[in-house]
This record gives structure tokens, C-alpha cells and sequence, in this order.
């Protein structure tokens, strides 16, 4: 149960840190910022999803983390890896070819890291695991 209220509480954080970043912060309205806006507020839907269905199986006296939940979130989370790995040579390809700075790089690809998991777990839950 823990670990399910600190899901919504990070959530929450990220929600609004995005929200102080756009009433304070310098937001020149390009694309860039738009994308990134929208991802992140796609993680934090991947993340309340997984916690209302944490909540969901609490209320309903279930496990939380059953056989097969733990066994797609391990192969999603090892599918994830290996195309993160290509994901960061990607990145270091295209560091040299463009002039942003490094640290926009790296968050874009921290973001990109936890879409390739978003898109890995619908995978495998939509498609099932194979040879198992």
C-alpha cells in the first residue's frame, strides 16, 4: 500500500512542478516544449493507471502484485532495457549532428527511457509473452 501512495505522491509532484514551470517559468510555446509537456504528462497517466489498479486490487482484499503482473512488468522491464541501449546510441548519434545542449539531450532521453517501458508493458500485456 506504500508503495501505491508514493506512486500518486510522485505523480502528484510531477503534475505540479509542470504546472509552477508554466506560471513562472520562461515558456516560449515551441514544439519541443509541447512534446515534453505531453510526455510527461503521459508518464504520469501511465503511473495514476498502475496505482488506481494497485488500489483497486487492495480494496478488493486481492494481491496487489500477483504471479503474472510480476512476471510483465519483468519482461517488459528487460524488453525496455535492451531497446533503451539502442535508444542512448541513437541519442549519442544525434548529439553530434545538432546543436542542443547536452543536458537537453540527456532529458530527452531519460523521457524517451520511460516511453520505450510505457510502450514495452502495453506490449506485452496486450500481445502476451511468448514461449512461456
Amino acid at each position: 500500500m506504500k508503495r501505491t501512495i508514493v506512486m500518486f505522491v510522485v505523480s502528484a509532484l510531477v503534475v505540479a512542478s509542470l504546472a509552477l514551470w508554466a506560471l513562472k517559468g520562461h515558456i516560449a510555446g515551441n514544439a519541443g516544449q509541447m512534446i515534453m509537456v505531453g510526455t510527461s504528462l503521459v508518464i504520469v497517466g501511465f503511473a495514476v493507471y498502475l496505482g488506481i489498479l494497485r488500489l483497486r486490487s487492495h480494496r478488493l482484499h486481492e494481491p496487489v502484485e500477483d504471479e503474472l503482473s510480476k512476471k510483465i512488468m519483468l519482461r517488459a522491464s528487460s524488453l525496455a532495457f535492451y531497446v533503451s541501449l539502442y535508444l542512448w546510441v541513437f541519442v549519442m548519434y544525434i548529439s553530434d549532428k545538432t546543436t542542443l545542449e547536452a543536458h537537453s539531450l540527456v532529458g530527452a532521453g531519460i523521457l524517451g527511457m520511460a516511453v520505450v517501458f510505457l510502450l514495452c508493458w502495453i506490449g506485452v500485456r496486450t500481445f502476451g509473452m511468448k514461449n512461456e
